[in-house]
């Protein structure tokens, strides 16, 4: 047999490589957050069995004609799509509420396994997310996915009015569906003197040490309501805090290598918190 059909390349051994170590670096970090509420510590091998990693495009994910929609076409447009869940009832149906964080995640990066619904809407604030989440009163979800809050920055909202709300949210999703797991995710950084985004001097006047002090808050809240906390900032923060530029399209929004390292933190976490608890 020919040693050349035995030979592994070069850039498939990298890549392989660097895939994994980015798994373990994102379960060990989950694990040290949730030794708290884990049945039984998970090992290396449960984690990565099983796993595939596609090829992130190098273009924005497309957004089609739900990007023209004014605030009120959007919220009809989750109304209508939510109630075709309702009556179809897939399972493991999860479901990501939130802004346009959420709102871009592209449907072929999320975890194949569950069935999505994604309801977020770009430029969506606390208040705003907390007035629509009856939409989802019909449907019967494993888990609700929530990201909220940098739109409030940015607004001026003040932090005790988002974690108010953020609380508010909880116990509205947990009042309505008490078998749905509930995972607030935290709010992310900006990559500050990077950031090319539109509204850059608005943006550049939140410290990523108030974004920092409101995730620790969050936590508290979902510690509190005996919900899971997802804790993604140290996943897409440099070493100073910010977020970095190679996973970002203008130092606010993911680019498709930012989503990527997301979707391997629900592929942990739904590894370390969920499928246990299907198995007891």
């Amino acid at each position: 047999m020919s040693t050349r059909s035995k030979t592994i390349p070069t850039w498939l051994f990298f890549s392989l490589a660097a895939n994994g170590l980015l798994l373990l670096a994102i379960a060990w970090v989950l694990q040290r957050e949730y030794q708290w509420s884990v049945p039984s510590p998970a090992s290396h091998s449960t984690v990565t069995t099983g796993l595939a990693y596609p090829t992130p495009s190098p273009l924005p994910p497309e957004l089609g004609p739900r990007h023209q929609l004014n605030y009120q076409q959007w919220v009809a447009l989750l109304e209508k799509e939510a109630e075709v869940i309702a009556d179809q009832k897939p399972e493991n149906l999860s479901i990501l509420i939130g802004d346009s964080l959420s709102l871009w995640f592209p449907s072929e990066l999320l975890p194949k396994e569950r069935s999505w619904l994604n309801q977020g809407i770009s430029g969506e604030t606390s208040a705003g997310l907390m007035n629509r989440l009856e939409l989802l009163d019909k449907t019967q979800p494993e888990v609700i996915f929530v990201m909220i809050g940098i739109n409030d920055l940015i607004r001026g909202v003040k932090d005790k009015t988002i974690l108010a709300n953020q609380q508010l949210i909880v116990r509205y999703l947990q009042q309505v569906h008490p078998q749905a797991k509930i995972v607030v995710q935290s709010i992310l950084p900006h990559s500050t003197d990077k950031v090319t985004w539109e509204g850059r001097d608005r943006l550049l006047k939140i410290p990523n040490s108030r974004i920092r002090e409101l995730n620790r808050q969050i936590k508290a809240i979902a510690q509190d309501e005996g919900i899971i906390y997802l804790d993604l900032y140290p996943l897409f923060a440099d070493t100073e805090g910010n977020l970095q530029i190679e996973l970002s399209t203008d130092g606010l929004h993911l680019n498709p290598q930012g989503y990527l390292v997301w979707r391997n933190a629900l592929l942990v976490l739904t590894q370390l918190l969920l499928e246990p608890a299907a198995k007891e």
